[in-house]
């Protein structure tokens, strides 16, 4: 059933954010399985699996940083589409879905070019091992990269569909591309021998069916912002607004290539290939655990932004608190299921009793901040579906930039245990970032609402 153009503006706010969170958040899970499949067949791969996935590991900077393109343009352009479509200017709302795509076009090419070319330099700088786990890396990078487009494409356009309240449709695009990479990893990997080959071309099939739906879909009939060939081009007057607000979700993804390579790179230093291993095991623990976090937050920014748009302050308020408790309730359970049972998580990576060690200890103490990081996240995500482009690139840059990467090189200078005061360098970040985006949200949010009630009521005079 096609979404009614007034539901996100009349329906309960509580019944609503349910309708598009749950497919949401079903959604980024099953997302998450994208690598995270890959990963746990990788890693029980016989006799090379612990440096198969620590090879895997090391691509993570460069595969983070190509998803993040992704939220550039399709994030905040859904954001700023959101708002037109509140407004009642479809036609605005198409001509940033085009622009949209076409950026995303343009910056798949210039990725796929730029990595396939420095790739290996790029791969020995972020960690990888000469002679150990450098030749996994090369052979799963080399083949993703030709996938960028795909990636781009229906991560970033899948936005404009949940922008419009098609949730179901929207899990779908991912659901879709999940399975086919569940189904093709061990046919690739172990049936056909073609190792972590065979994982990344499964990945990147996956990805390109999910993107031919991405694109069915938006030139459809049920949709109600078209993708039209006359707004399919680089309009930067209508660019801009996009790409300032979709700077600060993609400085919060592509941010993590640059913690990546910081953790990986410390811990080879204290530490050995054991601990990087430990390290991609813990952080795709924290990936997964943090999906659902985008996908409460992908629930709520239509509803926050239309209202905003059209002036609904209430229910702007009322999505923001229900966003919030969602959050904080979530990663409270998880830090709690980390914390307690970290050998159910390690056991779907690997199961070599030196690995296993180690990555208990990292998880404990890597996400013993997470508890907090739900406010973080709620915040910030508003702040995005607020259009408030500046005060959300702060607190992108805050949580990694400012705090926790300084912190992986500080503390191990303070700390006699060295591996420990890399892993602890999260936690702290995570907190003190939760404290600090908890504080301005308080302070921000009322004036933001009520600069917006003058700037509707001088428009009606």
């Amino acid at each position: 059933m096609a979404q009614d153009k007034n539901s996100l503006g009349t329906a309960p706010v509580g019944k609503l954010m349910v309708k598009l969170s749950v497919p949401a958040v079903a959604a980024q899970l099953v997302n998450a399985l994208y690598n995270i499949v890959d990963r746990m067949y990788i890693g029980h791969m016989e006799g090379v699996g612990d440096l198969a996935l620590t090879g895997l590991g090391v691509c993570f900077p460069i595969l983070m940083f190509i998803s993040a393109l992704s939220a550039l343009a399709g994030i905040g352009g859904g954001s700023r589409a959101a708002i037109r479509m509140g407004e009642g200017d479809t036609d605005g709302a198409e001509t940033i879905l085009g622009g949209s795509t076409a950026l995303l076009l343009v910056m798949a090419v210039l990725a796929t070019g730029l990595f396939q070319v420095f790739k290996e330099p790029l791969l020995l700088l972020f960690g990888a091992g000469e002679g150990t786990t450098l030749p996994y890396a090369l052979d799963y990078l080399s083949v993703y990269l030709w996938g960028s487009v795909s990636v781009l494409l229906s991560l970033g356009l899948n936005n404009f569909i949940t922008t419009q309240g098609f949730a179901l449709f929207s899990m779908l695009t991912v659901v879709i591309g999940a399975v086919c990479n569940i189904v093709l990893d061990p046919i690739f990997i172990f049936g056909l021998g073609m190792g972590v080959k065979g994982a990344a071309l499964a990945t990147i099939l996956s990805q390109t069916v999910s993107a031919v739906w991405v694109l069915a879909f938006l030139r459809g009939k049920r949709t109600l912002l078209k993708l039209r060939g006359k707004y399919l081009r680089l309009n930067w007057k209508v660019l801009a607004p996009v790409v300032a607000i979709g700077v600060s979700p993609f400085i919060m993804q592509s941010t993590e290539s640059l913690v990546s390579i910081s953790f990986n790179s410390s811990l080879k230093f204290y530490g050995d290939d054991v601990y990087v291993g430990a390290m991609t095991i813990a952080s795709s623990v924290m990936q997964v655990g943090s999906m659902p976090l985008h996908g409460l937050a992908q629930g709520a920014q239509p509803i926050v932004g239309y209202n905003y748009g059209a002036g609904n302050f209430d229910r702007v308020k009322k999505a923001f608190r229900l966003l919030l408790a969602s959050c904080v309730v979530f990663t409270a359970v998880l830090w709690g299921l980390a914390e307690c049972f970290p050998d159910v998580f390690i056991a779907l990576f690997n199961d070599k009793p030196e690995l296993v060690e180690v990555a208990r200890r990292t998880i404990r103490v890597y996400m013993a901040g997470m508890f907090a990081f739900g406010v973080q996240s709620s915040c910030q995500q508003t702040f995005v579906a607020l259009g408030q482009a500046k005060i959300s690139l702060f607190l992108a840059l805050l949580r990694k930039i400012i705090l926790l990467i300084p912190l992986i090189f500080i503390l191990p200078h303070i700390l006699a245990d060295k591996v420990f005061a890399v892993w602890l360098s999260e936690p702290v970040a995570d907190i003190l970032a939760a404290i600090t985006t908890g504080c301005m949200f308080a302070w921000r949010f009322p004036k933001i609402l009520e600069q917006r009630k003058e700037q509707l009521e001088h428009h009606e005079e």
